[in-house]
């Protein structure tokens, strides 16, 4: 299995669901990076259940790091965070064995592993290894902050309903109101009708999807290379490879398919800011001072208790499923943190690769 990203900051993640711990592996990551165990925790939270717009499984996430700090700084050898799995039920899926989930992994990966995989609860496929994600980028974000660099996400639109959206050329007083906000939206009135929308799908047996906003503040200008390795392209393969996202847009993304050129361009201003940023802070792949924009697409969560047709994994016969067990009738609450410390992460390699191995110390030098 692939289960490493990046190219001079890489990130590894490892664990199953059900099995004894999750965790990450930062390599790369320079020396001299305030690791504050508090904050991480803070981060944590944020991607925990919540009452009855989440799962009923109740972890602690009491991570350990095992390598890597001292005194709560980075040595700049690789940091290993290990979060142990508590509140497992894996008797829960001992009746799903054998018909896959529609929606989930458990068909691609009896085609890639053969029955080896562990399957209990989705194993490495599961949306618990972003616990581990989100660990991994409280360091990653710590390391941003050092230089004046500010990654927040909220909730776009959940279930068709709108948040109101960041203010693409300066995001700075939304990203400092979305950390007073316990449901990561802008608009309190958006919060509430998103809530009611979740917990409907639930009484339905049903769940929603939606849509992240991400805004980047205080990257400079020339970070990203014009081909292979863009912006674009970095951070899309590391927001692609959380579980549940299907699309990833930059500035007005498709819109601007739809625009003329004369209002899709932004125009350049002198000291090189654009009047407005359609094109989200990136030309030719590479950020141009303003901004970063995404947004990112999050499907409703797969398991869910409507029955649903499917097939019997070992007779290939066609089968009929209802899911049970504890469930997310929506993720995209909880996504919203993994959204930034995954983005958070892919930028550090970003930076790496644009001024070296000890980028805090010499980002916009």
């Amino acid at each position: 299995m692939k289960n490493s990203i990046g190219t001079s900051v890489i990130l590894t993640l490892f664990g199953e669901s059900h099995g004894d711990s999750v965790g990450a592996v930062l390599d790369g990551m320079a020396p001299g990076v305030t690791v504050d165990e508090g904050f991480i925790s803070s981060l944590l939270a944020k991607r925990s259940q919540s009452g009855e717009l989440s799962t009923a499984r109740r972890e602690t996430d009491e991570f350990r790091i095992i390598s890597g700090v001292r005194g709560g700084l980075t040595t700049g050898t690789p940091v290993c965070i290990v979060i142990p799995n508590r509140d497992v039920r894996s008797a829960d899926y001992e009746k799903l064995s054998a018909a896959a989930r529609p929606g989930h992994a458990d068909y691609t990966a009896q085609c890639k592993y053969h029955g080896f995989q562990d399957a209990r609860g989705g194993g490495h496929f599961s949306g618990r290894i972003t616990a581990a994600l989100v660990a991994a980028g409280g360091i990653a974000l710590s390391a941003l902050g050092s230089v004046g660099i500010t990654v927040g996400t909220h909730i776009y639109s959940l279930a068709g309903i709108p948040d109101r959206p960041f203010n693409a050329c300066d995001p700075s007083d939304d990203l400092a109101l979305l950390e007073s906000r316990g449901f990561p939206v802008l608009d309190p009135e958006a919060s509430e009708k998103m809530r009611g929308a979740i917990i409907a799908a639930r009484k339905d047996g049903d769940s929603v999807g939606g849509v992240l906003e991400t805004a980047v503040t205080g990257i400079p200008a020339g970070v990203g290379e014009p081909w292979f390795d863009t912006v674009e392209g970095v951070l899309s393969h590391m927001l692609f490879s959380v579980p549940a996202v299907k699309g990833v847009e930059f500035g007005d993304g498709f819109r601007l398919s739809d625009m003329r050129g004369s209002i899709a361009n932004d125009p350049i201003l002198p000291g090189g800011a654009t009047e407005t940023n359609r094109n989200g802070g990136i030309n030719g792949g590479i950020t141009n001072g303003m901004p970063l924009i995404f947004r990112t697409a999050v499907k409703p969560t797969p398991s869910i208790s409507l029955p649903q047709r499917t097939v019997d994994m070992r007779t290939g016969l066609a089968a009929e499923l209802r899911v049970t067990g504890r469930h997310d009738p929506a993720i995209v609450h909880r996504a919203c943190i993994v959204a930034t410390c995954a983005s958070a992460c892919a930028l550090c390699d970003l930076l790496a690769l644009r001024y070296g191995t000890d980028w805090p110390r010499t980002v916009g030098g």
